[in-house]
């Protein structure tokens, strides 16, 4: 059973499944981010990224229903920023 959504859309991508924003350059995986590492309500990142609150609630039923695409596509972006020689691990500073 595929679900109709009404705020997300998929995009052509070699690789990448995951829905965007509908009419934005947004993935939901990113609205779901940005409300959790900001500790944000629906609304104030609704009002953030200039998208309807029924947007953000999409976005985030999404991403709890698709979390094991969404962590096979963070894995895979890693995976691709480490083969072209980015250091990914947190640099340790001592003062």
């Amino acid at each position: 059973m595929t679900t109709q959504w009404q705020y997300l859309e998929q995009r052509p991508h070699p690789w990448r499944k995951q829905l965007y924003i509908k009419g934005k350059r947004l993935k939901a995986f990113t609205v779901w981010m940005d409300m959790l590492v900001n500790n944000l309500t629906p609304q104030e990142v609704a009002e953030n990224k200039d998208i309807p609150l029924e947007a953000v609630m999409e976005a985030l039923e999404y991403c709890q229903n698709n979390s094991e695409l969404l962590k096979a596509e963070a894995i895979e972006v890693r995976r691709r920023l480490e083969e072209k020689g980015y250091n990914l691990e947190p640099q340790v500073t001592h003062r």
